[in-house]
């Protein structure tokens, strides 16, 4: 199952910005990415503002071709 394409574009950021979203990140366990992307829907959910769940990818190794077993 392939997720559905993200939205790419240009964000530019202040250099302490950057640096505090980085160690929230990596606190989290999260890249930088991630972590915008949380602190986005956080942010938007404090003003009410609905927005969709992402569609969770299966997580770990995909199973081996040809293998009906998952676990193989």
């Amino acid at each position: 199952m392939v997720a559905p394409p993200k939205k790419s574009f240009a964000l530019r950021l202040e250099p302490s910005l950057h640096a505090a979203i980085e160690r929230a990140a990596a606190s989290e366990f999260r890249s930088v990415n991630a972590e915008i992307e949380v602190l986005l829907r956080e942010a938007l959910a404090r003003r009410g503002i609905k927005v969709a769940a992402p569609e969770q990818r299966p997580r770990g190794r995909p199973p081996k071709e040809g293998s009906d077993d998952p676990e193989v």
